[in-house]
């Protein structure tokens, strides 16, 4: 079965940035299983994933733009420290926090006496990467999966 827009597709992956680092990888794991076309998986992923079958190995590189974007200087801020009062704030704590776009994520990456510096740029963003990429199965989604908008079963995360 080749793969369409809206397979429910199961992979076993390992993804490494442009210089070689291992990110993160399905090795040793359950295969990942998603309902493609929902947004699950990065843009560039879900394109290189069009058209290949069943059993079928690849490699694919994306560019940050079709994975977590470029880096957005405009996202590093500088807040009062007091704005954490009563809690022990350390360098790569994530919160979620409330902007003018709503809720966002931001890591801290830097704690000063009187201030702390938080980014909500995603940790991948602006990084190129690269998967290696194995399918271990395709098939169409089931009327319940269509509904709910998201695959079932093992390594998917929707275990119902």
């Amino acid at each position: 079965m080749t793969i369409t827009p809206d397979s429910v597709v199961s992979i076993h992956y390992t993804v490494s940035a442009e210089d070689g680092t291992q990110l993160d990888s399905s090795e040793g794991k359950e295969p990942l299983t998603v309902m493609l076309g929902q947004r699950f998986l990065i843009e560039g992923l879900e394109e290189a994933l069009q058209n290949k079958e069943q059993g079928e190995k690849f490699d694919v590189a994306i560019d940050p733009d079709k994975a977590y974007g470029q880096r957005m200087d405009e996202l590093v801020q500088q807040v009062p420290k007091d704005m954490f009062e009563g809690m022990d704030v350390e360098v790569g704590m994530s919160f979620r926090a409330t902007t003018e776009q709503g809720e966002q994520s931001v890591m801290i990456i830097d704690v000063a006496d009187d201030h702390v510096v938080v980014d909500g740029n995603h940790p991948l963003a602006g990084v190129p990467l690269k998967f290696d990429v194995e399918v271990v199965e395709v098939r169409d989604p089931t009327p319940e999966e269509v509904e709910h908008g998201h695959a079932h079963g093992p390594g998917s995360g929707n275990d119902h």
